[in-house]
């Protein structure tokens, strides 16, 4: 049999702002898949009744649901703005060295103050008791 070269690996690459912003695009995917669960089953509670809803409403009230909400708030912020970057590149545009980091620096700087903005508007907004 034939040596057939190894792919490169981590030892090889220099880990990188890159590989960190692509590393939790897909952790904020994973979590937002999580957060579909808990979407769904308030969903479900609205749909039981009122009984059920005013359980369900009990329960996101709460400081660990506010906590998980806002966590969840967060990653969809910086996921939805992250993805617009990967659709730029879609396109073929921003593969230079400059523009990476630059638009890098602009997604996070967007995802931050809309994360920001939607934490706010959920602790301190409609949603206070």
């Amino acid at each position: 049999m034939a040596e057939r070269p190894l792919s490169p690996h981590l030892q090889v690459y220099r880990f990188g702002y890159t590989m960190s912003l692509s590393i939790l695009h897909r952790i904020t995917g994973v979590a937002l898949g999580c957060a579909l669960i808990g979407l769904t089953g308030w969903l479900m509670a609205a749909a039981g009744g009122p009984s059920s809803y005013a359980q369900a409403t009990r329960v996101l009230r709460a400081w660990p649901s506010r906590v998980l909400c806002a966590l969840a708030l967060i990653a969809l912020c910086y996921h939805f703005c992250n993805g617009l970057r990967h659709l730029v590149w879609d396109m073929g545009y921003g593969f230079e060295r400059r523009e990476a980091r630059r638009s890098a620096a602009l997604m996070l700087v967007a995802a931050l103050a809309a994360a920001l903005a939607c934490v706010v508007a959920l602790l301190y907004g409609a949603a206070r008791p």
